[in-house]
């Protein structure tokens, strides 16, 4: 066998990257270790539950050392639109996972891609997921301004072992560092009497499911996600989903 100097320089790093689990840099080291193999524009380290707000443990400086406060939002409520966040609480899979693999059918036309996700993750996102054994989901997430290359999730899939292990090693670290509790995920008060059924087809609607996914996770027909719609439309007062989406929005925000 015929090792080449990049698989040394490879090895070397991770060796290195071992020798700085416990270290305060670690993240910035790894992004640092990804980025000539995949360049990205933007990272984040999150854990993913049921029953709390994500919690998160590093991301990539802001262009000007300000709070993000598109990122904020997503922090406050967002996140329960997030394709990403949907496929964690959905499927207890560990890996490595695209966008495009996710990403209900018609997310490109939400109002929460339009006003966020092209905004802050620009057009394309790439997850390292954790899946552990309490049901949570440690994520170490890329985005970039462009699409991914199939080259270079290709690459990204063959290092996945060397990847989900340093994440694996690093989070004992990092649950070490949270001292205050998390805040519990808010109720699903929109302002008005919706009822369960109503509001769980109301949220996957803003994810970007067609009415076929909906009725498909839901496990109802296509007609009766269709009275859904129009009983939750008609209790909120609204006719679009761009009102549906800002009256979600203030109450995640309240």
């Amino acid at each position: 066998m015929i090792v080449s100097l990049q698989d040394i320089a490879w090895h070397r790093s991770v060796g290195q990257m071992i020798d700085a689990l416990d270290q305060a840099n670690f993240w910035t080291q790894l992004v640092r270790l990804l980025d000539p193999y995949v360049p990205f524009d933007s990272w984040v380290v999150l854990l993913f539950s049921s029953e709390h707000r994500p919690l998160v443990f590093a991301e990539c400086p802001g262009a000007d050392g300000t709070p993000d406060h598109l990122f904020q939002d997503y922090l406050n409520g967002l996140y329960l639109l997030d394709p990403f966040y949907i496929a964690s609480r959905e499927h207890s899979r560990t890996g490595l996972f695209r966008l495009a693999e996710v990403a209900p059918e018609h997310f490109e036309l939400t109002e929460y891609y339009q006003r966020y996700f092209r905004l802050n993750v620009v057009a394309d996102e790439i997850q390292f997921n954790c899946h552990l054994p309490d049901g949570r989901t440690f994520c170490l997430s890329l985005g970039s301004r462009k699409r991914f290359e199939p080259e270079q999730i290709a690459l990204l899939s063959l290092i996945q072992p060397w990847v989900l292990s340093l994440l694996r090693q690093r989070l004992p670290y990092e649950l070490n560092q949270v001292s205050a509790p998390q805040p519990p995920i808010q109720n699903d008060d929109w302002g008005a009497h919706l009822t369960a059924r109503e509001l769980d087809v109301g949220r996957l609607m803003l994810s970007g499911c067609s009415s076929k996914e909906i009725a498909r996770k839901l496990e109802i027909s296509v007609e009766t996600v269709k009275v859904h719609k129009k009983h939750m439309y008609s209790k909120l007062g609204i006719k679009s989903q761009s009102e549906l989406f800002s009256i979600f929005l203030q109450a995640q925000n309240a």
